[in-house]
C-alpha cells in the first residue's frame, strides 16, 4: 500500500456507516437516554442484552461483537506478552508522547476540545489507559471479556461526535473533511502503535522486530473493531512509517487548543508525580518524546530537566541488564511496572469504571514476549520525508 495526498484526501471524506446510521437512528427517535442508561449494564461481552434496549442499538451490537475472521491469534498473544514486557514504558510513551501527538494536529486539538470530557484530561487519559489494559488482558475478545463491548461504545462515541459538528453547523467540512473521518482514525491507530514504537526506541528500549510488529498487529484489529477501513489502514511497519510521516506532514502544527490541552495535560501529570521537585520531568519528558518543534507548538515549557532526561535510555540500559542477568531481578522489575501502571491507571480513574457514553449535547464555544537481549535491538523504519 502506498500513500499519496490523494488517497489521503480520500480517507478526509470517509466516515463509519455501521455507527454513523446507529448513532443518527437513535438521535431521530430520541433513545439516546435510554442507550445510555442501559449500556451502563453491558460491561462484558457475550452478556445478555438489557430489556429495552433500542432495536437499532441492538442490531449493532450484534453486528459488532466479534473480532474479525482474518485476526491470528498467535499475533495477538505475542503483542500481550511484548505489552506485559514493556508495561510501563508503552504507558509512558502513550501518556507522554500519542497524547501530546494529537495536539499537535489542530483540527483533532480543536475537535477534542468540542467535548465536555476534555476539559478534564484524566478523563480521557484514563479511558484511554484502561482501554489498552482491557485489550491486552489473554481473554479480551473471549466472553466476559471488557475490551469488545468497549470498542462498542468508543466506535459509537466517536459517530455521535461526528453527528453533533456535521449536523449543528459547527465544523468546516470543506477545510477538514469528515469529523473523526478514516485519516484521522488511521492516523489515530498509528498514534498508539507506531508513535509508541518510535518512543520506545528513543527511550532506548531494547525490542524485537517480531515484538514491534505483533504491537502493531494488535492496533491494526482495534482499528478494525473500532471501524477503520482496512483498505486502507497500514498492514507492515514500512506502511506504518509512510502513513504517520505523510499524516503528520499535511496536518501538525500549532493551535491554541493544542496548547491548551497539553498545559492541562501536564498539570494532571504533575498533580500525580509526589510532591513538586520532580513535577519539571513531565515537560522535560513530552519534550524529549515529541521532539522541540512539536513540543515548542504546544508550548511546553523548557527546564533544566530537558537534559536529565536525556540520560533516560542509559538509566533504561542498566535496568534492562538486571532482567537480562538475573531471572529474581527480571520478575521484581516486572512486577515493580506492573504494580506502577496500576496505580498510575488507578490515580487518574480514582477507583471508577471508566463508561464510554454517547454525549447528547457537545461545548457550546467549539470554533470548528519476553525480555529481549540487548544484542538484538528493533530499529524504527527510516523517515519517509526529509
Amino acid at each position: 500500500m502506498t500513500c499519496t495526498e490523494a488517497s489521503m484526501d480520500a480517507l478526509r471524506e470517509a466516515g463509519d456507516e455501521l455507527a454513523d446510521a446507529t448513532v443518527a437512528a437513535l438521535f431521530e427517535r430520541g433513545e439516546v437516554g435510554k442507550f445510555n442508561t442501559l449500556m451502563r449494564y453491558v460491561s462484558t461481552a457475550g452478556a445478555p442484552l438489557p430489556e429495552g434496549l433500542p432495536d437499532v442499538a441492538r442490531e449493532y451490537l450484534d453486528a459488532t461483537r466479534v473480532p474479525p475472521a482474518w485476526v491470528d491469534w498467535s499475533e495477538m498473544e505475542k503483542a500481550r506478552l511484548f505489552f506485559i514486557d514493556n508495561n510501563v514504558h508503552i504507558s509512558t510513551a502513550l501518556s507522554f508522547a500519542s497524547m501530546p501527538a494529537c495536539y499537535v494536529v489542530p483540527h483533532v486539538a480543536k475537535l477534542l476540545s468540542a467535548t465536555h470530557g476534555l476539559k478534564y484530561p484524566s478523563k480521557r487519559m484514563a479511558e484511554t489507559g484502561q482501554f489498552t489494559v482491557y485489550l491486552m488482558q489473554p481473554d479480551a475478545f473471549e466472553a466476559g471479556s471488557h475490551f469488545i463491548p468497549a470498542a462498542q461504545k468508543v466506535r459509537l462515541l466517536h459517530a455521535s461526535i461526528r453527528h453533533h459538528l456535521t449536523r449543528e453547523g459547527r465544523w468546516d467540512a470543506e477545510t477538514h473533511g469528515t469529523p473523526i473521518c478514516q485519516e484521522d482514525m488511521i492516523g489515530g491507530q498509528m498514534f498508539f502503535s507506531m508513535l509508541v514504537l518510535d518512543s520506545l526506541h528513543r527511550l532506548g528500549i531494547h525490542m524485537s522486530t517480531e515484538g514491534a510488529e505483533a504491537y502493531c498487529y494488535a492496533w491494526r484489529v482495534v482499528g478494525a473493531m473500532l471501524g477503520v477501513d482496512q483498505e486502507a489502514v497500514p498492514k507492515t511497519l514500512d506502511e506504518a512509517r509512510q502513513f504517520l510521516d505523510l499524516y503528520m506532514i499535511r496536518h501538525m502544527g500549532p493551535s491554541a487548543e493544542g496548547a491548551h490541552l497539553t498545559r492541562q495535560l501536564i498539570d494532571l501529570y504533575e498533580e500525580v508525580v509526589p510532591g513538586t521537585f520532580f513535577d519539571p520531568i513531565v515537560s522535560a519528558l513530552i519534550r524529549h518524546l515529541v521532539g522541540d518543534t512539536c513540543a515548542d507548538w504546544l508550548q511546553v515549557p523548557s527546564t533544566p530537566w530537558d537534559t536529565v532526561v536525556k540520560a533516560l535510555p542509559h538509566l533504561l540500559g542498566v535496568l534492562e541488564s538486571i532482567e537480562d542477568r538475573s531471572p529474581l531481578g527480571a520478575w521484581a522489575l516486572d512486577r515493580l511496572g506492573h504494580l506502577t501502571s496500576v496505580l498510575e491507571l488507578s490515580s487518574l480513574t480514582r477507583g471508577r469504571v471508566m463508561h464510554y457514553a454517547i454525549p447528547e449535547t457537545l461545548k457550546k464555544d467549539y470554533g470548528i514476549a519476553s525480555a529481549v537481549p540487548r544484542t538484538h535491538r528493533w530499529i524504527p523504519p527510516a523517515a519517509t520525508v526529509s
